[in-house]
């Protein structure tokens, strides 16, 4: 049987937008899900699940300790949670694939087991820094042993039961606040966390609708160790990560058009929308409603001139995951558009300021990459080859930007979007894309 190493997309310029859409399921909400309705007692039900690589990896992660997870035929996730202290130890060391949602949040709970385990990932994900979790874990009381180099894989050695912390994040992460007050269902008193600036709070939502106590004041969460969590239904809303290629898209073509239904719009979430807007996009929300904690939308994008701004940095970490495509509608705008504060972005799946902005180039758009951020100058995109670094976000926002370039756009090593958007090229074709799927041995 042949096997694929590597994928390639191949854009053809032109294309409208429109139509309605749903993508699929929020990745961060479908991770959360698992792992929460692991630990729960009783069953939690899934609707919705983000059927992904990434995702995938943390139920199997669930599966191999022990935990019973069942699919319908509809789709559904049926969790018989183990309860908190229900985990068994793995067999063997635990595959998060590209995930680092999954590793850094897994490694949080793992730290309150009884039993030791090994979590590791690709080659991309074992170059993510994991240093901004295990030292605030090992000053709970944790023993987390990561490489020379503070990357996966990592090692949790069992230990006694952890101590409580008081804990000021030193950058704004949801990855690093959710680790710790994962970590602190199993501590001895209260663990807090307080943010420079808030970030998305899926995980203290969640937390509040499983039956755990939990106390926000301002930028600061509180949890108190030993309580318990019920099982739950949740409907898991279409993920605006994803969303947010497609409402670019749709902003970037003549004519566009296009409903997405059901989206969630966490407000710890929308920077990506409040930035398009400030730039002259045409977006209106409808139907807004509450579901399970979260908020939800169908969201309505029309064609639209854009123009450059100065992003403001509070909404930095609300659109964190979103920039690639973002830079895609900067390179559309007219005049100049200057992101900063945003260091994050180089640790990511790749180091996405200098790949999008290496990406922007090769294409004809002028893009300075800064330390922090980026200054990208519209113009015109006359198509070319661009090396996504195997980062789904960058290769599917590279296929956006062929929407109003003068010849195609090739994209180099996209297989990774499947990590996140399984039916991505699908869904694109279906909403005017002339997209190509290219396997390579």
């Amino acid at each position: 049987m042949e096997t694929f190493s590597t994928q390639k997309f191949i854009v053809n310029p032109g294309g409208k937008i429109n139509g309605t859409l749903r993508v699929p399921g929020d990745k961060s909400i479908s991770h959360r899900a698992i792992m929460l309705g692991a630990l729960a007692k009783g069953i939690t039900q899934i609707n919705g699940f983000l059927d992904a690589e990434d995702t995938n990896a943390t139920l199997d992660a669930f599966k191999e300790m022990g935990v019973p997870i069942e699919e319908t035929t509809s789709g559904e996730l049926i969790i018989h949670g183990v309860g908190l202290h229900g985990l068994q130890a793995p067999s063997a060391p635990l595959y998060l694939g590209n995930s680092g949602t999954a590793i850094r949040l897994l490694t949080g709970i793992m730290a309150g087991q009884t039993f030791s385990v090994e979590i590791g990932g690709d080659e991309s994900l074992s170059r993510r820094p994991m240093r901004r979790i295990t030292e605030p874990l090992n000053a709970m009381g944790a023993h987390v042993l990561a490489s020379d180099n503070d990357n996966p894989p990592l090692i949790i050695l069992d230990k006694q039961r952890l101590q409580g912390i008081d804990y000021t994040l030193p950058i704004p992460s949801a990855q690093i606040k959710s680790c710790l007050l994962l970590a602190g269902l199993y501590a001895n008193g209260t663990t807090c966390v307080t943010e420079p600036v808030p970030t998305r709070d899926h995980t203290e939502r969640m937390l509040h609708s499983f039956g755990y106590p939990i106390k926000r004041e301002g930028r600061r969460v509180c949890l108190q160790g030993g309580g318990k969590l019920q099982g739950i239904s949740i409907d898991v809303p279409a993920d605006i990560s994803s969303a947010a290629f497609f409402i670019v898209a749709t902003i970037i073509t003549k004519g566009g058009d296009l409903l997405l239904n059901h989206v969630g719009i966490n407000p710890t979430r929308t920077g990506v929308i409040n930035i398009l807007r400030q730039m002259g996009a045409n977006i209106t929300l409808h139907n807004q409603r509450n579901i399970g904690g979260e908020q939800i939308a169908d969201i309505h994008v029309r064609s639209s001139s854009l123009h450059g701004i100065k992003i403001p940095q509070d909404q930095v970490p609300l659109a964190i995951d979103e920039f690639p495509i973002i830079f895609i509608a900067a390179a559309c705008a007219k005049g100049e558009t200057v992101l900063t504060g945003a260091e994050e972005l180089r640790v990511k799946e790749s180091d996405r300021i200098q790949v999008m902005a290496d990406g922007l180039r090769a294409i004809g758009i002028d893009a300075k990459p800064t330390t922090d951020g980026m200054v990208v100058r519209g113009g015109k995109i006359r198509g070319g080859v661009v090396n996504s670094c195997g980062d789904h976000r960058v290769a599917m926002a590279f296929t956006m930007a062929a929407l109003c370039a003068k010849e195609a756009i090739t994209i180099e090593d996209c297989t990774n979007v499947s990590t996140s958007f399984p039916n991505f090229v699908n869904l694109a074709q279906e909403t005017g894309i002339d997209i190509k799927l290219v396997n390579q041995l």
